[in-house]
């Protein structure tokens, strides 16, 4: 990634489509996963308990298949600075806690922008966050 080139950031539905039945969107979502983008701990966990939840892979399955995503991308921990800066976004933005952490978690990771089917497409946070859904048609597939 070119030096002046901010990381993008991909929500858990993005990984679920890649991992999922739907053909044009997993292969959509192939194409973020990669050494720019960025996930959280919240994303992987998110991730498990839906793939455990609704049966997409066996138990025993889950951790090796994320273990392959994780080797792709690139992974920020939620701590306390992205706790804090989610309550503010929440109030900020009107986003419920879980949405306002990965707002935090991107923003705190120097992302550009956030990929993600769940959020307001075109969204700007805080001035430096772009939000996109990469599903619609005027959305350009690159990272």
């Amino acid at each position: 990634m070119p030096e002046d080139e901010k990381p993008v950031f991909l929500d858990s539905n993005i990984l679920l489509y890649a991992l999922g039945d739907e053909a044009e969107k997993r292969e959509v979502a192939w194409t973020f996963l990669n050494d720019s983008s960025v996930i959280s701990t919240q994303v992987i966990n998110e991730c498990s308990h839906v793939m455990i939840r609704k049966g997409m892979k066996p138990r025993e399955e889950v951790e090796s298949t994320l273990e392959d995503i994780l080797s792709l991308v690139n992974v920020t921990d939620i701590g306390l600075p992205e706790i804090r800066l989610a309550w503010k976004l929440g109030q900020r933005y009107k986003y419920g806690h879980f949405d306002s952490l990965i707002l935090a978690s991107a923003l705190n990771a120097g992302c550009g922008t956030l990929f993600s089917e769940d959020f307001q497409h075109g969204q700007v946070i805080d001035d430096n966050l772009t939000i996109l859904n990469p599903f619609r048609t005027d959305v350009p597939l690159t990272t």
